[in-house]
């Protein structure tokens, strides 16, 4: 992990120590991190739901940021949710698997495309086993 490239990062995109925490081997940005750097980068996603149902769902982010001189990056990610009785069953125990799939799926789009990703930094959404520790 890069921390010089981390702080360019952080600072750019206004992140506060309430944004971010250390999960075992990996960094971590909460939701509303997620939500700023989103809104500083100007991310745009679209998204499509591939499946949909009771206990299943995943959802397929496209995503572009606007880079400079007509430039811009595009990709394509997914988010799912299983819901299960426990986390062998299923990565989440939450009835509302559409709407854990989309915020799995925005915060991988979101993080690939602003250079996250690359440093080993995953967003809290993405997995239930991210969440900070009370």
């Amino acid at each position: 992990m890069n921390k010089e490239k981390l702080t360019v990062l952080y600072k750019k995109y206004n992140l506060t120590k309430e944004d971010v925490f250390k999960h075992q081997h990996y960094l971590i940005i909460t939701r509303s991190g997620i939500d700023k750097i989103q809104a500083e980068s100007g991310v745009e996603i679209n998204y499509e739901v591939i499946k949909c149902e009771k206990d299943f769902c995943v959802v397929k982010a496209n995503a572009i940021l606007e880079i400079g001189n007509g430039q811009q990056l595009n990709i394509e990610t997914f988010g799912s949710a299983l819901k299960g009785a426990d986390f062998k069953s299923g990565n989440t125990n939450s009835w509302y698997v559409m709407e854990m799939a989309e915020k799995r799926a925005m915060s991988r789009a979101v993080l690939k495309l602003t250079g996250f990703y690359q440093l080993g930094v995953f967003g809290e959404d993405e997995a239930e086993d991210f969440k900070r520790n009370a």
